[in-house]
């Protein structure tokens, strides 16, 4: 067979398996997001196992948050280099083998390694998952069911984290919320083995920009740990501040590098495209948002009303179902139909409304009354915007940046997550000092006590709300104003320049 005629063989077959590649492609993105919120239920029962102190207790969490942060665009490069396929089904093992390590960790010292390790895997498996789609979709339509589904699930993968986190931990073990991902994994390796084809000519032949690599990760490390610090430490302190003044000056030399190295890791022509920027800014802005939620509600849910785990994560099935029907139902249906920003900044103003109905939450605030609307209104808003950022972040780049580009948008999600959580929960914490210092001395007793304590601490997560509220607003301001792509055509042009194998078809924006 000619090498022409085995690329277009090549071509049928990666178009023929899509669908099929699809579902092991939104399997292993359920793995990934269901990992971010299902070991948050299982950390206490952890803690007592392992005898991990207090002090210690967040680096579960933040060893994760580190090495996925900071690996990202690394990750997607070698995506790009090294086969979409192949680093993704790499990902999938490696992560299976770190979660098997985790959920068997006999010591706090093996725990955190294998968190890094997860962290890590992670990292090369998320944006080869996310570009893969990018380079397999090209037709309008398709794309837009494909990145719906995609869509849903990385926003609602979440809420289904703390269901199968609080079911697992109550029912099980907190070793199972590990162990949990060994079949994810397992089944969505085989499957992406012997189904997914990447389009042939993707690759990008360029040598690895080393530099480039150490520059980003030590910089974004430095950023995400130094949020994780001003949560424990405080903004004033020391360490908060060198950790940031650390970050400006690594992401700035990163700037600074790949604008004069021939092949870089991030080659700026993908974050300075007006609506590539948009969609990242405006992306990570309204992470932040949802982040601060996730960590209220459950607190809220758990502590103030006395839900126990499985029915706080049954709490959030609204959450899900609005995200779901906004990404495949609206945002979906529409995408081929209006442009982004018609889809994006409607659909943060909607979930800023749901959090907007969130400010008025009170210890005795009715579920159905208050909590069910404010999610559903909250689902609808990101999934209808979420869905549309997603495709917008990867369409009419060149297949060979399609890599870095989609580790982009996992970077503006894991940052403004590292960010949500610092800034909210700082935001609330000293609300609830402030409050509970004002009316602790008129209450006599001990109940009496017992509930300014509680009051103090849901004014705390409302006036986080607040904030939140205003983060949204800002996002969908940043759509309206930066995202002016048209709506979507089916036309493609041929990926070109210094680095790219072959010519690509790629989708792009008709302006």
């Amino acid at each position: 067979m000619s090498e022409t005629a085995r690329r277009v063989a090549d071509a049928t077959d990666a178009h023929a398996n899509r669908w099929k590649a699809l579902a092991f492609i939104a399997l292993a993105q359920l793995m990934v997001v269901l990992d971010a919120t299902i070991v948050n239920i299982a950390l206490p029962s952890a803690q007592q196992d392992l005898g991990i102190s207090d002090g210690n207790r967040q680096w579960v969490i933040t060893a994760y948050a580190l090495a996925f942060g900071g690996l990202l665009l690394f990750g997607g490069r070698i995506a790009d280099i090294w086969g979409r396929k192949r680093t993704f089904v790499t990902g999938l093992i490696g992560f299976a083998t770190a979660s098997a390590l985790g959920g068997a960790a006999q010591s706090e010292g093996m725990l955190l390694g294998a968190r890094a390790l997860q962290g890590a895997f992670g990292a090369l498996l998320a944006p080869a998952a996310l570009s893969l789609l990018a380079v397999m979709f090209t037709d309008a339509k398709e794309r837009a069911k494909a990145f719906g589904i995609y869509g849903a699930i990385a926003g609602g993968g979440g809420a289904v984290g703390l269901i199968l986190g609080g079911f697992l931990t109550e029912y099980l073990d907190w070793r199972w919320t590990f162990f949990v991902n060994i079949p994810f994994a397992v089944v969505a390796a085989a499957g992406a083995y012997f189904v997914i084809r990447e389009p042939a000519g993707g690759r990008n032949r360029s040598p690895l920009d080393i530099p480039g690599v150490l520059l980003s990760t030590l910089g974004l490390v430095s950023l995400v740990y130094g949020f994780t610090r001003a949560e424990s430490d405080g903004w004033s302190s020391s360490m908060t501040i060198g950790l940031f003044v650390a970050a400006a000056v690594l992401l700035a030399s990163f700037v600074f590098v790949e604008s004069k190295v021939k092949a870089p890791l991030l080659p700026l022509r993908v974050v300075t495209d007006r609506n590539r920027g948009g969609v990242y800014l405006s992306l990570g802005l309204a992470v932040i948002a949802m982040f601060g939620l996730f960590l209220f509600l459950t607190y809220y849910l758990q502590v103030v009303k006395g839900f126990s785990p499985v029915k706080t994560g049954f709490a959030f099935l609204p959450m899900i179902v609005g995200m779901i029907t906004g990404s495949t139902q609206i945002g979906a249906r529409l995408m081929t139909r209006v442009p982004p920003r018609l889809l994006m900044g409607p659909g943060f103003l909607t979930a800023a409304l749901g959090m907007l109905i969130l400010t008025q939450m009170e210890i005795g605030s009715s579920y159905a009354g208050l909590l069910l609307p404010a999610q559903l209104l909250l689902g609808l808003g990101m999934g209808t915007a979420f869905m549309p950022a997603m495709s917008l972040a990867t369409q009419g780049v060149e297949a060979r940046d399609a890599g870095v580009a989609s580790a982009m948008v996992n970077t503006s999600q894991q940052v403004g997550g590292a960010i949500g959580t610092a800034l909210l929960n700082t935001i609330a914490a000293s609300a609830t000092t402030s409050y509970i210092k004002d009316h602790i001395a008129s209450a006599g007793s001990k109940p009496q006590q017992q509930l300014v304590q509680l009051e103090g601490m849901v004014h705390g997560y409302t006036s986080a709300i607040w904030f939140a509220v205003g983060i949204l607003v800002v996002s969908a301001a940043i759509a309206f104003t930066l995202v002016n792509a048209g709506r979507p055509g089916s036309t493609v042009v041929s990926g070109s320049g210094a680095g790219a194998e072959d010519e690509v078809p790629v989708p792009v924006i008709a302006h």
